[in-house]
């Protein structure tokens, strides 16, 4: 509970206020301390002189008529001083005419004393007559221990430094429930209004605007919330509306396929005509089928309009400055809306395939890289379960097939989802192999596994193997439709094997022949280069963090016919300039350890590295990010997601004119 409260935004602004007002008034503290020491020992100088003259005359006198007993008596009142220890009469000869002492008190605090104002001092004083001045008569000497000046200033600057703290002590609390009031509960608020949002049914959810924040960025943040939430709204109704005229439809439809058989069955004269009439109402059946999927797809565009919308917002605010349960919330939500946008997809995918306005593309690509992009990119998901997430390619497999990669590399991120997503422990191995002719892919999991029934109905739209598996694994059922008819687009087959409790084997053929690659082949990374590109091939190097941006952009660094080496941070950047030349630098700017403007800046520190041509490549499009790249010593500035144009034009615009220099020796 304390770690959560310390997280809020409320807590974090007093915590930074009330730690300057602490170092400014310990400041202060310490300025009052330092004044009030120096008052201290000037107090003690004057208080001791003052005991001294005042015992002049009496001691002169006493010297005079070397009267002992009153000496006695004169050092015994000075002794009553409690910062005196020890008073004696000195004769000009150096003997002790009389002398009283004691001891010095001890405390465990003495030693700071000590320290400041030093453990004791001795003060003297020549004694004369006035009627002989010029007749020397001794000294009174007066020695004090300063502990008694010394604790009264430890006194007074504790209670100036332990009162500042209570002072601080007591801002604090009430800076911490001035925030809290008016900045965190009113966020909260909207945040458990948001959070009890449906996603069944975002439409009858409205977030209130909190009181006194109709006119600031809060309230602003709802009102672009609720738009969004009427749009779906809107959007949603439109849809339930086709939904219910669509069953209108198919209950007309029966209808006069019942009249129809009716007739028939009634008039056998009218056989011929009934045969047109079913015939006709076939066609019309088709017909419509294709209209719901036309629409279908329409509204699909529809609804990816706001939602692209809110992903931006969302995607947006994860790019401020926000705590971790702020950041969490958020990443909660864009997660669902990307679930949400990746069902859309899959629902416009499965409409344009029964409307037969899903092409293919045939063109050389490579499986190898295919499947390993896939594992890639699934990785994380397989190890945050603790499952072993296996690519196993035949060793013999052609590298080039003729195909649809999209549509391929879709079949198998969606069979990989499947398996890791019904996977709780053990592993999910992806096979690949040529059989029979044929491009085949094995996708082998040690999961829950499926009843016979399931079997049956696995791949039907909106459905999944058993009742409990929707209720524990949630899901929409249509990856796996999608699936089987984008295998039947390619004219393959996919077969399923399961038991309960022993996992699921899927297996995907496609006839897809193998590309006929020229005899002239280029040397195994030598890059592939692009016809289009007028660049000669370039060193570049690729300061990025990230797996999946790693990938694409070097594939699209190397399908331009460049050479990449990679970097995963600021640090392991400048490693590999110092051991390596390179053409041109492309710097990610967020990145751990160190980031790419502190990257770019410690480059430009170097005499050698002054012209190396450094692209900023960042997620972030807010107005100032192009300047700050440019003021750190950037050259360009790119943004993401990697755009093969963009990059392109980018490289050409700083490419040296001479070609990679030598790597030194």
């Amino acid at each position: 509970m304390t770690r959560l409260f310390r997280k809020r935004l409320s807590f974090r602004l007093t915590r930074d206020t009330v730690l300057l007002a602490m170092a400014l008034g310990l400041v202060l503290n310490m300025v009052q301390v330092t004044l009030d020491y120096f008052n201290a020992r000037e107090s003690m100088e004057k208080e001791v002189r003052a005991l001294i003259e005042i015992s002049h005359s009496p001691a002169s006198q006493i010297a005079y008529n070397i009267d002992v007993r009153l000496a006695e008596e004169l050092l015994d009142g000075l002794l009553r001083h409690p910062a005196t220890i020890d008073a004696r009469i000195v004769d000009n000869d150096g003997h002790t005419m009389a002398a009283a002492s004691k001891s010095s008190p001890s405390s465990p605090y003495r030693w700071i004393s000590d320290a400041l104002f030093g453990a004791n001092r001795t003060f003297s004083d020549e004694l004369r007559v006035r009627q002989l001045e010029d007749l020397p008569l001794g000294t009174l000497n007066v020695t004090i221990d300063t502990y008694h000046y010394g604790l009264l200033f430890l006194k007074r600057a504790s209670y100036t430094l332990v009162s500042g703290f209570f002072k601080s002590l007591i801002l604090s609390g009430a800076l911490l429930g001035i925030f809290y009031f008016i900045l965190t509960r009113p966020m909260m608020n909207v945040i458990n209004a948001l959070s009890r949002v449906q996603a069944e049914s975002p439409e009858k959810v409205r977030l209130p605007v909190p009181v006194n924040h109709q006119d600031d960025e809060i309230g602003a943040m709802v009102g672009v919330i609720n738009q969004h939430l009427s749009t779906i709204d809107t959007t949603l109704a439109q849809l339930r509306q086709a939904e219910s005229a669509m069953k209108n439809y198919s209950t007309q439809l029966e209808q006069e396929v019942d009249d129809r058989t009716r007739e028939i069955s009634q008039k056998n004269s009218a056989l011929q005509r009934g045969n047109r009439a079913l015939v006709k109402a076939k066609e019309d059946a088709v017909r419509r089928a294709r209209s719901r999927a036309n629409f279908l797809a329409s509204m699909s565009h529809e609804i990816r309009t706001p939602l692209n919308g809110v992903l931006g917002m969302l995607g947006l605010a994860l790019e401020g400055n926000l705590d971790q349960e702020q950041r969490a919330r958020l990443e909660i939500a864009f997660t669902a809306g990307q679930s949400l946008l990746g069902l859309l997809n899959d629902i416009l995918d499965i409409s344009k395939v029964e409307a037969g306005k899903l092409s293919l593309e045939n063109i050389p690509f490579s499986i190898k890289n295919l499947i390993q992009e896939c594992a890639t990119l699934h990785a994380q998901q397989a190890n945050t379960k603790n499952i072993e997430l296996i690519t196993d390619i035949d060793p013999e497999l052609p590298d080039m097939f003729l195909g649809d990669p999209t549509r391929t590399r879709q079949v198998i991120n969606n069979l990989l989802s499947n398996a890791i997503k019904f996977t709780e422990e053990g592993t999910v191995r992806i096979h690949a192999a040529r059989f029979g002719g044929n491009l085949r892919i094995d996708v082998v999991d040690t999961g829950i596994g499926m009843s016979k029934e399931g079997l049956h109905r696995i791949f039907s739209p909106f459905s999944q193997a058993d009742t409990d598996t929707t209720r524990l694994y949630g899901g929409t059922g249509l990856g796996l439709t999608l699936c089987r008819q984008l295998v039947e687009q390619m004219h393959g087959q996919i077969l399923v094997d399961s038991e309960v409790g022993q996992g699921t084997h899927f297996t995907v053929t496609l006839p897809l022949p193998v590309y006929a690659q020229s005899i002239q082949q280029p040397e195994e990374s030598t890059p592939i280069t692009d016809t289009n590109t007028s660049t000669d091939s370039l060193s570049i190097l690729l300061v990025e963090d990230n797996q999946v941006n790693q990938l694409v952009a070097s594939s699209l660094l190397k399908k331009l016919g460049h050479s990449v080496d990679l970097a995963e941070n600021g640090k392991l950047a400048l490693k590999a300039l110092e051991e390596k030349n390179y053409d041109l630098v492309l710097m990610d700017c967020q990145m751990p350890i160190m980031d790419g403007y502190e990257a770019t800046r410690k480059i430009r520190e170097n005499p050698k590295w002054q012209t190396l041509p450094v692209i900023a490549v960042t997620a972030n499009v807010m107005q100032g990010d192009r300047e700050d790249c440019l003021a750190s010593g950037m050259n360009d500035y790119i943004t993401k997601p990697y755009n093969r144009a963009d990059l392109k034009a980018a490289i050409e615009r700083w490419a040296p004119d001479s070609p990679v220099g030598p790597e030194p020796t």
